[in-house]
C-alpha cells in the first residue's frame, strides 16, 4: 500500500482537519506535561471503575461527537445551500452524510444516554455502584475504543459512504473497493460489544441491588425506561453484531452473503439492520422519555400522572419496535399483504407513545410550573416531537410512503423525533443534574439563550425540508439545478443550521462560565427535586449515600423532606468498594489495533492484536479484587466537607 492510499490526500479540508488532530494531540499532551497530570489522569480516570466518573467519559465523550457531527451537517448544508456548489464533490458529500449519521446516532446520542445512565441510575435506586464496576469500565473503553478507529477513517483510507445503513450493493467491495466501509463494520462491532455489555449490567444492576423498600413500582421513570431499554438492547444489539460480522466476511475474506450474484442476497443486510435499526430508535428515545418524566414532575411540583401506564406504555413500544422494521422498504417489493402488516403495526406503536404525551400534559395541568432551562427542553418537546410522529404516522400508510420514501419529507421526520426525543432529552438531561456530578448549577441565563437558539433554528432548519420532499427532492442528493426551486428553501436550511451552530457553541460556552463562576451548591438539592439523587451530597462522593437509603413509596425524597423523616436511621459503618484497574483501558487500547489492523486485512499485526486481546481477557478473568474499605471516620468527615454541617 501507498502512503497516498493510506492517508487521505487532495482535499483541503482533509488536511485541515489533519493539522487540527496533531495540534489538539499536542495541546493535550503539552498540558499534562506542563501541569504534571499523568498520575492524576492514570489514577482517576483512566483506571477508573467508578460509575460517576465512567458516565462522565461518556459525555465529553458525546459532546466531541456532538462537534464532530456537527461539522459534517453544516457541510451537507453548506452544500445544498444553492444550486451547482462545488464545495464537496460527490465522494465526499457520500462520505459526510454517512459519518454524519453514524456518529449522531451510535457515537452522540447513545454514549450520551449511557453517561447519564451512568451518573444517575445506581443514585436513583439507592446503590453504591453498578452490579459488575470492572464490567462498566471494559464498556466503555470498547465504546471509545470503536469511536476512535471510527473516526480516523476520515484521514486514515477513507470514511464509509454507504449512508449510514450501508444498504448492500452500495456497502460491496465492488461498488465501495476502498476500505471506509471495512472500517464501519469494525468499529461498530467493537462498540456493539460494550453497548451489548452495558445493557446486561445495568439488568442486573437495576433488578438486583435496589434500596430496600424500592419495589419496581417505586422506581423513578427514568430508572424504568433504562431497565426496559436494556431489555431492548439484549435482543437488538446481538443481530446487530452478527449482521457486521458477516459483512465483514464479505468485503474481507470474500464471502456471498449479501451479493447480488453466487446465492447472496442483498436484501437480507436491509432486513437484518432495521431488525435491529428500529429498536435502536428507541434505545435513545425511551431513556429521553425518563428524563423528561423526572424534569416535568420536579418542575411542576407534582407526581407523574398515570405512573402505571406510562410503564405499561413503554413495555409496549419495547415489543412493537421489534414488529415495525419492514416499513423502512416498503418499495421494496414486498407485496400488500406484508406492507398492511408492517403499515398497521407502525401505525401501533403511535398509541402507547401517545399516552405518555397526554401523561406529560395530565402532570403540567395546575402544577406550580418552574420554567428552567430543563424543563423549556422539555416542554419543547412535546409540540416538535408529536410533528414528528405525525409524520411517522403519514410515512407509516405504505401507498403514500411511496411518494415521500427518499425524499428530504423523509428526513425531516426523523430530525423531528430523534433531535427533540433525543438531543434536547440529554441536554435538558445535562442541565438537570449537572449540579449533582459538580456541586454547581449551569448559568440559567445563558442556558435559555442557547435554547432558544436551538429549538427556533431547528425547526427554521428542518421544517422547509418537508415542503422540499413533497417537491420532490431526494434525500443523498449532493447537487441540483436552479430550476429544480429547491434553492430558497435550502438556503433558509443553511441558516437555521448557522443558528443550530450558535447555539451549541453557547451550551459549550456555558460550563466554561459556569466552572469559573457560578456559586457552589451545598444542599445537594438545587432544584428542589423528588428522587434518591438529590438526598447525596454535591458532588456525589464515591461510595454515594453514606447510609443505604429505606424507601417507603414512590419520589422518597419528596416526601422524606416534606415529613421531615430521615432516609435512613441507621448508624454510618464502613463501606466496601471497588478497586480501579487499568486491564479495561489496556483492552480497549487491543481491541482498537485488533480493529485498525483487519481495516487493512495486515494479517500478521491483527493475529498479534488478537492474541493480546485473548490475554488480557485471560488475566483478567482470574483476577480477584478484594476491593477496600472506607472507613467511618473517613466517610464523616467527607460528608461535613460536602454538606457543611455535622453528620
Amino acid at each position: 500500500m501507498k502512503w497516498d492510499e493510506f492517508f487521505v490526500t487532495g482535499d483541503p479540508l482533509i488536511y485541515g482537519a489533519m493539522v487540527s488532530i496533531v495540534l489538539v494531540s499536542l495541546a493535550i499532551l503539552f498540558g499534562l506535561t506542563y501541569y504534571k497530570k499523568w498520575g492524576y489522569m492514570w489514577r482517576e480516570w483512566l483506571t477508573t471503575v467508578d460509575h460517576k466518573r465512567i458516565g462522565v467519559m461518556y459525555i465529553i465523550c458525546a459532546l466531541i461527537m456532538l462537534f464532530r457531527g456537527g461539522v459534517d451537517a453544516i457541510m451537507m448544508r453548506a452544500q445544498t445551500a444553492a444550486p451547482e456548489m462545488k464545495f464537496l464533490t460527490g465522494q465526499h458529500y457520500n462520505e459526510v452524510f454517512t459519518t454524519h449519521g453514524v456518529i449522531m446516532i451510535l457515537f452522540m446520542a447513545m454514549p450520551f444516554i449511557f453517561g447519564l445512565m451512568n451518573v444517575i441510575i445506581p443514585l436513583q435506586i439507592g446503590a453504591r455502584d453498578v452490579a459488575f464496576p470492572k464490567l462498566n469500565a471494559i464498556s466503555f473503553w470498547l465504546f471509545f475504543a470503536g469511536a476512535m478507529l471510527f473516526n480516523i477513517s476520515f484521514v486514515i483510507g477513507g470514511s464509509p459512504d454507504a449512508g449510514w445503513s450501508a444498504y448492500f450493493p452500495l456497502a460491496s467491495i465492488e461498488f465501495s473497493p476502498t476500505v471506509g466501509n471495512n472500517y464501519y463494520s469494525l468499529s461498530l462491532q467493537i462498540s456493539g460489544i460494550g453497548t451489548l455489555l452495558t445493557g446486561l449490567n445495568f439488568i442486573v444492576t437495576i433488578l438486583k441491588m435496589r434500596a430496600p423498600g424500592m419495589t419496581l413500582m417505586r422506581m423513578p421513570m427514568f430508572t424504568w425506561s433504562v431497565l426496559i431499554t436494556c431489555v431492548i438492547i439484549i435482543f437488538a444489539f446481538p443481530v446487530l453484531t452478527i449482521a457486521l460480522l458477516l459483512m465483514m466476511f464479505d468485503r474481507i475474506f470474500g464471502s456471498q452473503f449479501f451479493t447480488m450474484a453466487n446465492g447472496g442476497m442483498d436484501m437480507l443486510w436491509a432486513n437484518l439492520f432495521w431488525v435491529w435499526g428500529h429498536p435502536e430508535v428507541y434505545i435513545v428515545i425511551l431513556p429521553a422519555f425518563g428524563i423528561f418524566s423526572e424534569i416535568i414532575s420536579a418542575f411542576s411540583k407534582k407526581n407523574l400522572y398515570g405512573y402505571s401506564s406510562m410503564v405499561l406504555s413503554m413495555a409496549i413500544i419495547s415489543g412493537l419496535s421489534f414488529l415495525v422494521w419492514a416499513h423502512h422498504f416498503y418499495t421494496m417489493g414486498q407485496g400488500a399483504m406484508v406492507n398492511g402488516f408492517f403499515s398497521i403495526t407502525t401505525m401501533a406503536i403511535a398509541v402507547p407513545t401517545g399516552i405518555k404525551i397526554f401523561n406529560w400534559l395530565f402532570t403540567l395541568r395546575k402544577g406550580r410550573i418552574s420554567f428552567t432551562t430543563p424543563m423549556l427542553y422539555s416542554l419543547a418537546f412535546i409540540p416538535i416531537f408529536t410533528i414528528g410522529g405525525v409524520t411517522g404516522v403519514m410515512l407509516a400508510m405504505a401507498s403514500a410512503d411511496y411518494q415521500y420514501h427518499n425524499t428530504m419529507f423523509l428526513v425531516a421526520h426523523f430530525h423531528y423525533v430523534l433531535i427533540p426525543g433525543a438531543v434536547f432529552a440529554v441536554i435538558a438531561g445535562f442541565h438537570y443534574w449537572f449540579p449533582k456530578v459538580f456541586g454547581f448549577r449551569l448559568n440559567e441565563k445563558l442556558g435559555k439563550i442557547a435554547f432558544w437558539f436551538i429549538a427556533i433554528s431547528f425547526n427554521v432548519t428542518f421544517f422547509p425540508m418537508f415542503f422540499l420532499g413533497l417537491m420532490g427532492m431526494t434525500r443523498r442528493t449532493y447537487t441540483y439545478s436552479a430550476e429544480t426551486g429547491f434553492g430558497p428553501l435550502n438556503m433558509l436550511s443553511m441558516v437555521g443550521a448557522v443558528g443550530l451552530a450558535i447555539g451549541f457553541i453557547l451550551l459549550v460556552y456555558n460550563i466554561y462560565w459556569s466552572t469559573r463562576y457560578e456559586p457552589r451548591d451545598k444542599t445537594g438539592d438545587p432544584w428542589d427535586a423528588r428522587a434518591l439523587e438529590w438526598s447525596t451530597p454535591s458532588p456525589v462522593p464515591v461510595y454515594n449515600f453514606a447510609v443505604t437509603p429505606k424507601v417507603k413509596g414512590r419520589d422518597a425524597f419528596w416526601f422524606s423532606k416534606k415529613n421531615n423523616e430521615p432516609l435512613s436511621d441507621e448508624k454510618i459503618t464502613k463501606i466496601h468498594m471497588p478497586s480501579n484497574t487499568g486491564k479495561p483501558f489496556i483492552l480497549g487500547i487491543a481491541f482498537f489495533f485488533l480493529g485498525f489492523f483487519l481495516v487493512f486485512s495486515w494479517w500478521i499485526p491483527s493475529i498479534v492484536a488478537g492474541i493480546a486481546v485473548l490475554i488480557i481477557m485471560a488475566t483478567m478473568s482470574f483476577d480477584r479484587d478484594h476491593g477496600y474499605y472506607i472507613p467511618v471516620e473517613e466517610i464523616v468527615q467527607t460528608e461535613q466537607k460536602l454538606r457543611g454541617d455535622t453528620v
